[in-house]
């Protein structure tokens, strides 16, 4: 392959995919986050006690 002769193509087509991206990235609202979701609610009110969290899964079987 001669890829050499080809780099300007690779580039120009790089620097439009990241254009575009750049452009639709812009155009996605942010992110908000408030204080009223039931979690930050529920650890508001627990009067400052720490969360635990307990995770409950199968083993898995050893393979030999």
């Amino acid at each position: 392959m001669n890829i050499h002769k080809h780099m300007e193509a690779i580039f120009v087509v790089a620097l439009a995919a990241i254009g575009a991206g750049t452009v639709a990235l812009d155009s996605v609202p942010e992110a908000r986050a408030t204080s009223s979701a039931p979690v930050a609610r529920d650890i508001a009110t627990s009067g400052g006690a720490m969360a635990v969290v307990i995770v409950r899964a199968p083993r898995l079987a050893r393979q030999p």
